[in-house]
């Protein structure tokens, strides 16, 4: 069944559409709400959460560009919702503490195994961890970011430093190979 199908059999409330969406598609739209959980049973909650959201919205899916991306977005929304809902997410939060180096080194990060990545950027803040998403994962602008998280462009962009270097720090410590 192609993707016009099933969503055309979803809108009419096909039960079994549905389950082929989900199933079609609920192991990629996982792997989005892992990089914004501590966990897998709460990228479950947020995957959940998302489709609920997806299957209401449905409607408003015009045809327009890809429908994968469509979802994605719905899934991001979610996970960024549920963030700000659960106010895990503290742009005011004193990251001053931290003492890592801001050298760059782009081809690290492009260079790990996906799951090797999810693993790592687990460990980081969820701040961190939410602006280094948007930035490189999404494809946000610092200043799209800002206004997602409601917080400053140069808040954006030195949590997004930040995110970097913890993340080398943390791949120099669990040697994946990484030297500056």
């Amino acid at each position: 069944m192609s993707n016009e199908q099933l969503v055309e059999a979803c809108l009419k409330g096909d039960s079994r559409a549905q389950k082929m969406l989900f199933e079609k598609f609920g192991p990629k739209l996982l792997g989005v709400c892992m990089r914004y959980s501590r966990n897998q049973e709460e990228a479950q909650d947020m995957l959940q959460d998302g489709f609920v959201k997806i299957f209401e919205k449905l409607v408003s899916y015009k045809g327009e560009g890809s429908f994968e991306g469509w979802m994605r977005r719905v899934m991001v929304n979610t996970c960024l919702d549920e963030i700000r809902r659960t106010k895990k997410y503290q742009g005011n939060v004193d990251i001053d503490d931290y003492s890592y180096s801001l050298t760059t080194n782009e081809t690290v990060l492009s260079e790990l195994a996906a799951k090797d990545l999810l693993k790592i950027l687990q460990q980081i803040p969820v701040g961190y961890r939410t602006v280094f998403n948007l930035y490189v994962i999404e494809g946000y602008s610092h200043k799209e970011i800002a206004e997602e998280l409601e917080i400053t462009v140069s808040t954006s962009k030195s949590q997004f430093s930040r995110a970097k270097a913890m993340l080398r720090d943390i791949l120099r410590t669990q040697k994946l190979g990484y030297e500056s």
